[in-house]
Order: structure tokens, then sequence, then C-alpha cells
């Protein structure tokens, strides 16, 4: 049964275009291009992504088993590196021809088992150093075991070594990234030299590509946010085209009058008369119950809309006293990547969090 929700998020696949095109003038035309489409494509839609950027990116990455999963029942067959994968998926890695992300001595000792016990040959795994993010990783102490365990091993083959910069938007931080890129250079190299193959190596996110494609771009980056129109930096997201549209319609409108209230718990109080809309969206869609009573907004005939009250989980009142509006007019929820920024910044998070949160049940719609 198709979805008839109402409320839908618009992807513009032209602007994902436009934002990779753009990111691209800022590295050399060989290094590869690594797009981040995890948490269904920030927020979006993974496989319409993933489908429309194929002949255009090298690989694709996403975080765990099953979104990979996804890609592959698509019909998606270029690389893809799993960032976090557990024991328990390793033998669906294999079967569904993924790219594992290898942080351990003990996961790449059960990769190799695996390997083994399925007789598979020269399967590309990822060594991913920890350089300072302190969240996944090998450290340079456990380069003699790894050169051991992955040496002259016919069942795996390394793809690439790679680490996470912890604060590349932050250039307040730039000497400690300057180190961690240091890090990585010494002991990527010692790695590799200890292999009969040679890797890619690759350590730039969206923001990395911008403030240290100079120091560390080496074979490949890895672009995330960057794709989706956001870019860390004003300037930079002002080259960028919005990707994202989450757009709804007004269901009813109706006169408050003064005493009134709005909402459950009767957060809002009516001090004179108001006119209200609804607007089918909630926090059971993904939008916050912190953008209610006033702090977040909404755009009707190009006018901000406040809403008032608290979110429900299927709704949003919002005031439009001074719009003229009807019934069934378009509502536009995140009209674009300023209005997602200013609503992040509202609630004290990112535009990450705000894409990401979009429930599964609101309809995608390919601009």
């Amino acid at each position: 049964m198709g979805n008839n929700h109402v409320t839908v998020l618009e992807i513009d696949l032209n602007a994902i275009e436009h934002n990779l095109n753009e990111f691209k003038t800022k590295i050399h035309p060989e290094t590869k291009v690594m797009a981040v489409v995890k948490a269904f494509g920030y927020g979006s839609s993974a496989v319409e992504i993933a489908r429309f950027l194929e002949p255009k990116v090298s690989y694709f990455a996403i975080a765990y088993l099953d979104e990979g999963i996804a890609l592959r029942n698509a019909g998606i067959k270029a690389p893809i590196l799993v960032l976090h994968p557990q024991k328990i998926n390793l033998e669906q890695i294999i079967k569904f021809n993924l790219e594992p992300n290898v942080y351990s001595v003990s996961l790449l000792k059960d990769f190799i088992e695996k390997a083994e016990s399925l007789k598979v040959q020269n399967y590309p795994i990822h060594i991913k150093f920890n350089t300072g993010l302190n969240r996944l990783g090998f450290t340079k102490k456990d380069l003699p075991e790894i050169a051991s365990l992955v040496k002259n091993k016919k069942e795996i083959v390394v793809a690439s070594v790679f680490s996470h910069i912890a604060a590349s938007e932050d250039l307040n931080e730039r000497e400690f990234t300057l180190q961690q890129i240091n890090n990585f250079k010494e002991v990527s190299a010692q790695l590799i030299g200890q292999l009969s193959t040679t890797p890619f190596r690759h350590m730039l996110n969206t923001s990395g590509i911008i403030n240290y494609a100079l120091e560390a771009q080496f074979d490949l980056v890895r672009l995330g946010i960057g794709l989706y129109g956001f870019a860390n930096d004003d300037s930079e997201t002002a080259k960028l085209k919005n990707v994202i549209t989450l757009k709804s319609v007004i269901s009813q409108i109706n006169i408050i009058k003064k005493g009134d209230t709005v909402g459950y718990n009767r957060a809002f109080k009516a001090t004179k008369t108001v006119r209200t809309a609804t607007v089918p969206i909630g926090h059971a869609d993904g939008l916050s119950r912190q953008f209610g009573n006033g702090v977040g907004y909404v755009y009707i005939n190009s006018k901000k809309a406040p809403i008032i009250g608290n979110v429900c989980m299927d709704m949003i009142m919002v005031n439009v006293t001074d719009i003229d509006c009807n019934v069934g007019d378009e509502v536009f929820i995140f009209k674009d990547q300023h209005h997602i920024e200013e609503l992040a910044k509202k609630t004290n998070t990112i535009p990450y969090e705000l894409l990401t949160a979009i429930s599964q049940r609101v309809r995608r719609a390919l601009k």
C-alpha cells in the first residue's frame, strides 16, 4: 500500500550533483570520492541517492549491515564500506559483498576466521586507526599484530587504511588536527610498508575537505553532510544548493478567542484573538517537541508562522493571525539550509540531528 501521508520530504537530486561537483573542485581530479549515505542518506533516501550517485562516485559508506543490504537489494553494485560492523554481522557482510571497517584485533581475527570458513579469497577489508577521535580504531601499538595477521593471508586484502579527524570544522583545533594527520601518515606508512599490496588511504570528511585538502587529501575523501547542502561554515554552505525540503499543508484554520487555549496541557493561552492553522506533522514524524511554544516556526506563503502550544504526536498548531492563508495551502517545515540551521541553533543541536530524525512514515519524493 502506498504512503499517502500529505507531509512529504522532497529530495533535489540536481542539488546533490551540484554539491558533489562543488567539493570536487577542492580536490585533485584523481582523488576518489566516497559518498556517505548512512542513516537513510542523512534522513533522505539512501537508495535513491545511491542510485543517482553510483556513476559519479567510487565508493559508498554506511554505518550498519542492514543499510548495506538495503543498497544491495536495490541493485547498487559499487563498493560499500560498513563503518561499524559487529562479529555477528560478518557472514552477512561477505554474503552481500560488503566491505568491513576492521577496527580491533579481535574483529580482525574474527573476520579472518570467517573468511577462511567461507573459503573466500582476496576479500577487501579496511583498517581504521584511532588518531585522536577515541571512538573506534587500532593504535600504533597494534601495528606488529595487524601486520602479522594480514601478511600472506590469501583470504583477505587490505583495500584501505583510514582514520577520522576529531575537529576538522574547528580551526581553533588546527594544531591538534595536524598532529592527527601526521600520526596517521606515520602509522599508515608503517603498515603499508609491510604489505604486498598498496591500499588507498583516506582521512577527510566534509569539513576536512574544506580545511585540510592540502595536508590530508590522500587517495580518497569521504563526503557526507556536504552532499546534502551543509558545510559547517556559512561561506561554504552558501556555495551549496539546498537538497532537503520538508513540507505539508494546512488541515484546518481556527479562531482562538482571548482566554482560550491551544493544544495539550493548555500550553498556549491567547491574550487576544488569534488565528491558528493545524498542520499534519508531529513528533512521531521527527519534529522535536522542543520546537513547541514559539521556539520553532514554519513558512506559509513566504511568511514565518510560529509553532504555538506543544508539538503533538501527529500535528502542530501555528499562529497565522497575520498571514493570508487557507486550508490546503503549502507549509514549509524545513524550507532551506538557513531555516534548518536556525532551527538547529534554537534547540542547541546541529542540522545532522534534525535531518536524520525525520521518520520513515514521512513520504519521500524526488524533486
